[in-house]
């Protein structure tokens, strides 16, 4: 109950003194993008239930339908000049607040995967993520924070290290969350978001979590 009346103060908070700079920025993707301002796509939620994440407009409309699908990888050609920025700093997921703000999401648990993406998760990563309310930012947001740059260094097809050396570690991660979930993790993974946004080219995070996951060989020197 405390962390949903955080998640409802915070967001409803942060969306007002917000308020202000989304005119100027709603028209600036619909000049210079494909006129689009909101994207909504599919994710699992708690229950495993589907809902509308919110983003703004970063990537070509049809997007999921394009090679990648809905996996974005380094230098992916389907992202818009102004969209490399949003992405870059993560204003792109400000919308989002909205969305915790309904209740459909929280500030930090597991990232929503759209449904074709969680379903190559493993089945007990799957079961447990299912017990959580997804987060803005979380355990595996925060591990993974450059991961569009771990898969162009892994040597092989991005899409092959997304799901076959990354998300099952994500699950792994995930799954770890939910065995050590407190108010307190939250709070250490969110200033561990900030820290990351405020400098990017930091040390891993993984070295103030001893106890995590043993990280997969086939990413040894990537994390």
């Amino acid at each position: 109950m405390l962390k949903r009346a955080l998640d409802i103060v915070i967001s409803g908070t942060a969306m007002l003194f917000l308020l202000p700079f989304l005119p100027p920025l709603a028209i600036l993707l619909k000049v210079t993008g494909e006129g689009e301002i909101f994207y909504i796509q599919p994710r699992m939620g708690r229950g495993g239930e589907t809902f509308g994440l919110v983003k703004f407009a970063t990537m070509l409309k049809d997007s999921p339908n394009l090679p990648g699908g809905v996996v974005t990888v380094a230098n992916d050609t389907r992202v818009l000049p102004l969209g490399r920025i949003l992405r870059k700093t993560k204003i792109n997921e400000l919308p989002q607040l909205w969305n915790i703000f309904k209740g459909d999401m929280s500030f930090v648990g597991p990232r929503p995967l759209a449904p074709s993406s969680f379903a190559c998760y493993p089945e007990a990563a799957q079961e447990a993520i299912k017990t959580l309310q997804p987060g803005l930012t979380g355990i595996g947001s925060v591990v993974f924070r450059d991961e569009e740059q771990i898969t162009a260094r892994s040597g092989k097809d991005d899409l092959e290290c997304y799901y076959e050396d990354i998300l099952p570690y994500k699950g792994a991660l995930e799954t770890w969350y939910k065995e050590n979930q407190s108010l307190w993790l939250d709070f250490k993974l969110a200033l561990l978001t900030a820290q990351a946004l405020l400098f990017p080219q930091g040390k891993s995070p993984c070295r103030y979590f001893r106890d995590l996951p043993e990280w997969p060989e086939s990413l040894l020197g990537e994390g």
